[in-house]
């Protein structure tokens, strides 16, 4: 993407997702079978870049919402989740956020939907260009969006995508439709290429085939599913979704190095920079920064200091365990250690006062009262709000977790990434009673993998297996854990729940 074109900035709130060019305008129910706005089909390679204002608000806001729909999708592949499954967890998470719907329903939403599917995926290419680990991750996971979009399109919705493909200059397919005549004469091989052709009377003559480079289709072509001549793949239309899949990511992957070196251009913009690099840094995490809502939690749930220990037995994932051991093992914990566990226990609905009492038990005799509320007492008011600039901090997500950096003496971050392989698999067995071969290989392979809420996510599947817990599940409908309170709010309310009687097993009991 050249940066001329890029989305131009307007730092004033506009809350009109249909006003291009700072013209508002209201749309009354919008017929789409006379649809006359710019996005004329639902399904998009993202070949022109979008040419109107969009506010910084908008510009971080629904980068944010896509960027959750890609991390949920990379880690659904890391956990090598069927299709179909991947499938439903996807859509529910675009009805939510990024809902695109198909022109066939009367809807006035249409074109607001299609600007912020369109405005999203060019924000999220200024950020995923910057490194080559980056467009891989975001060209397979973009690619896999569009396949989910492309599979649930109807078949003229299909058809008119490409017509459109066809018709347009900067699409680049290299598509050439196979005439009747050389059809007729490469009878035999096409036939034999397709098992469903071969079998069924009269399909072959109804069949449609392209010819392309085979190197266009790798994955037919390792399948033996298409004919080779001369360097050249026959494609039948059945076959399209590969052709057009390989063709997106093909296209998608050389814009992403041409945007890189377009990219210091934006350096002089102080408002996209810190916007860019967060969304690429949240990316890398493997999921994207959440605030967790501890009052829409806990509404009347009183925690006490007395409590504690046995919910973290029973509920915390292990970020907050190994925190909570080394608290009662050592009687201390350094700052960003006790900040990171003392804003956890807040969003589990640990009140300051308690919050007081349980951090002077566990400090135990190691200091003195004299010392403790001199030296501890303002912090732990502080980060409720109640010191200082009485800010409302909220507990810390996974992304500003594992995003820390890390002292050799430190016990706060994140066990799957600041733990080593040899420390982890024993503090998995000691701490949840994981002790099955295949499961922590299953864990140990997402480490090794940097995708460390995959396998936050398998522990709680794994420990939860006994509620009903399936592997695929997550926290429930397949989501992945993003949040130490909402693996503890999910833990807690299937205990609550009863859905089994049978207790947890915990810490090899």
């Amino acid at each position: 993407m050249v940066v001329d074109s890029q989305p131009h900035l307007d730092t004033q709130p506009r809350r009109d997702m249909n006003s291009i060019n700072g013209a508002a305008s209201k749309r009354s129910a919008l017929e789409v079978d006379n649809y006359t706005g710019i996005y004329k089909n639902r399904l998009s390679f993202y070949q022109a870049a979008p040419m109107f204002d969009v506010s910084l608000e908008d510009f971080e806001s629904w980068a944010i919402d896509r960027l959750k729909i890609l991390a949920e999708i990379e880690a659904s592949q890391v956990r090598n989740r069927p299709f179909n499954d991947m499938k439903d967890v996807i859509q529910r998470q675009c009805k939510k956020l990024l809902n695109l719907s198909s022109n066939s329903p009367k809807i006035s939403t249409l074109e607001a939907e299609r600007k912020k599917d369109h405005v999203s995926h060019y924000v999220l290419r200024l950020a995923f260009c910057r490194s080559e680990e980056l467009r891989r991750r975001f060209v397979k996971t973009e690619t896999m969006l569009f396949r989910i979009r492309f599979d649930e399109a109807s078949s003229a919705e299909k058809n008119a995508f490409l017509q459109s493909m066809k018709s347009s200059q900067s699409t680049r397919v290299d598509w050439e439709e196979v005439d009747d005549m050389e059809k007729e004469s490469l009878r035999p091989f096409l036939i034999n290429s397709s098992p469903i052709i071969a079998l069924k009377p009269g399909e072959f003559e109804k069949e449609t085939y392209f010819k392309v480079k085979w190197t266009q289709v790798p994955e037919l072509v390792e399948r033996r599913r298409v004919y080779l001549k001369q360097g050249y793949a026959y494609v039948p239309i059945r076959e399209q979704t590969s052709l057009i899949l390989n063709t997106f990511s093909t296209q998608l992957q050389q814009a992403l190095e041409f945007t890189a070196k377009a990219l210091p251009r934006l350096d002089e913009d102080s408002r996209l920079l810190p916007v860019l690099s967060h969304l690429s840094m949240s990316f890398l995490a493997g999921l994207s920064s959440e605030a967790f809502d501890s009052t829409a939690f806990n509404g009347d749930r009183k925690v006490t200091a007395d409590m504690v220990d046995m919910l973290a037995k029973l509920h915390f994932p292990m970020c907050m365990r190994n925190l909570h051991n080394n608290l009662q093992t050592n009687h201390h914990l350094k700052h960003h250690g006790r900040l990171q566990y003392s804003l956890f226990l807040k969003g589990i609905g640990l009140s300051v006062d308690e919050a007081l009492v349980f951090w002077r038990k566990g400090f135990g005799a190691s200091i003195s009262d004299d010392k403790f509320n001199k030296e501890y007492r303002y912090n732990i008011r502080h980060n409720y709000g109640l010191e200082g600039s009485r800010k409302a901090y909220q507990p810390r997500s996974c992304q500003a977790i594992i995003t820390q950096q890390l002292s050799a003496q430190d016990n706060h971050g994140c066990p799957f990434k600041h733990f080593s392989l040899d420390n982890l698999v024993p503090a998995l067995r000691a701490t949840y009673n994981i002790t099955d071969h295949n499961d922590l290989n299953e864990i140990t392979s997402a480490v090794k993998a940097q995708h460390f809420h995959v396998a936050c996510t398998r522990v709680f599947e794994i420990t939860h297996a006994n509620k009903g817990v399936r592997k695929g599940d997550g926290l429930g409908n397949g989501e992945s854990v993003n949040h130490p309170n909402k693996y503890f709010q999910r833990s807690l309310e299937m205990t609550e729940q009863g859905s089994q009687s049978e207790p947890m097993a915990i810490d090899g009991a």
